[in-house]
């Protein structure tokens, strides 16, 4: 078991990784796994699927935390949590995993798309695959339209066990819920 990071100074740039950063937990062990692969990254926080404003400016404020510790870029979009709710209009009553956990997966993996091309970065990733409550399978079909997404189960190699303690290490936030008010819901947690 590491104790500590898995740090390259100057990664040998073979291929450099946009990655979408749902939250720092789950960024903590996919950048450590991408870095140690000799990969480039940067990171992307696209989540208007996050309620409420107050829960996204806390995330962001935890991948800005992680960003400095890892000495790796992060750029983030614009909040819209009208055009999220828009897209998953009709499937506020679907269970957790269902039809609305898909379209919020496209949804955020689209908006990963279009900027990695608006940057001229041909691949990218997310770090939704850490989660043992997200279907990796899922993440991957709702991904495999766009060009240039990588399936990396993030899961794997006990990505969520060393996610956790990183976590603990780095002092990061660890929210009880997704992100969105139906997840709220589904938790018994208030809004």
């Amino acid at each position: 078991m590491n104790s500590g990071p898995l740090l390259l100074k100057n990664p040998p740039n073979n291929r450099i990784i946009f990655l979408h950063t749902c939250c720092a937990p789950c960024g903590s062990s996919s950048i450590e796994r991408l870095l140690h692969e000799k990969n480039e990254v940067t990171l992307f926080f696209s989540n208007s699927n996050i309620f409420p404003k107050e829960e996204f400016i806390k995330r962001l404020q935890n991948v800005e935390k992680l960003a400095k510790f890892y000495k790796i870029a992060l750029i983030q979009d614009i909040y819209d949590h009208e055009s999220w709710r828009e897209r998953v209009s009709g499937l506020e009553n679907e269970p957790e995993t269902g039809k609305r956990c898909f379209e919020c997966f496209k949804f955020n993996l689209e908006k990963t798309a279009q900027k990695a091309q608006q940057l001229s970065i041909s691949s990218f990733a997310t770090t939704l695959t850490v989660s043992p409550h997200k279907n990796s399978m899922q993440i991957f079909e709702a991904g495999k339209n766009f060009p240039g997404f990588n399936k990396y189960d993030f899961k794997k190699q006990n990505g969520f066990f060393r996610s956790i303690e990183l976590s603990k290490q780095l002092d990061l936030y660890r929210q009880e819920y997704c992100g969105c008010e139906f997840s709220i819901k589904h938790t018994g947690l208030t809004g």
